[in-house]
């Protein structure tokens, strides 16, 4: 399956966010790809009031965002926020596109860092996957990274692919930290991890919102042996790549981390 990590940075205004999606779906179906991900707050960037923004997933955001899908033939990731309880929103990632309507609400919340994702974000609850042309691809959500049981979940639930749009934030150790976690996960749960972040701001012409996660680039596609297959730097990019899954099948072979597990399952 060719998949394609489209590493954008996004601004406060949704529709000009949604005219960069429509701009690179188009490029990600010129380049032959069945699937294209954008990141984590791909309808508006963090350091933005989300409330006021945040819309259902029958509103015109995630409506367009359908319409993208559709004209290009592709299946569409896409991080949005939509209304929640008590004035918060849900981290949301919207999956949509031929067969494929589904929705992902992040489960791991960025309380670390000195930022407190949780005063304006209710938290969701439920493992979520998707199938493409026969693949399962499970979806996770940046902070999510740091949890090996989800992706783990994802296995176990059959999938061979899982997809991590981020809004990573940056400071020290964070990049490693990053290019680290992405590649361990892959290794926890022995499958395709294909991880794309926010380009950096400063790479994108444009300021970082202070304190908030924004983005340091450095998306990647790692192999369910915990190598990188692919990655960008830290400006925009399109990156383009090969999932086998039957490269999943012969790596649970040599190494059955899965079927070996002693605590935590069953």
């Amino acid at each position: 399956m060719r998949i394609a990590l489209s590493q954008i940075t996004t601004g406060p205004d949704p529709a000009r966010n949604l005219a960069l999606v429509r701009e690179q779906a188009r490029r990600a179906a010129g380049a032959g790809a069945r699937v294209v991900a954008f990141p984590e707050a791909t309808m508006a960037c963090f350091g933005t009031r989300l409330a006021p923004l945040a819309e259902p997933l029958d509103g015109p955001w995630a409506t367009e965002v359908r319409q993208i899908a559709k004209e290009t033939g592709l299946v569409v990731v896409a991080g949005m926020f939509t209304p929640a309880a008590d004035g918060k929103v849900t981290n949301t990632l919207i999956a949509t596109g031929p067969g494929v309507e589904a929705a992902y609400d992040k489960i791991h919340l960025y309380d670390a860092f000195g930022f407190t994702e949780s005063a304006t974000v209710a938290p969701g609850s439920e493992v979520v996957t998707v199938d493409v042309d026969g693949v399962r691809i499970g979806l996770a959500t940046c902070y999510d990274v740091r949890f090996p049981e989800l992706f783990r979940a994802h296995a176990d639930a059959g999938a061979v692919l899982t997809l991590l749009p981020a809004s990573w934030g940056d400071g020290p150790g964070k990049r490693d930290q990053w290019e680290l976690l992405v590649r361990a996960r892959a290794l926890d749960a022995t499958l395709w991890v294909a991880a794309v972040d926010q380009a950096d701001p400063a790479a994108s012409g444009g300021p970082a919102v202070a304190k908030a996660p924004t983005g340091i680039g450095f998306s990647a596609v790692v192999g369910p042996d915990g190598t990188v297959r692919s990655r960008l730097e830290a400006a925009p990019g399109l990156l383009v790549a090969e999932v086998d899954p039957a490269e999943v099948e012969s790596v649970r072979r040599a190494v059955p981390v899965l079927a070996n597990r002693r605590l935590g399952h069953g």
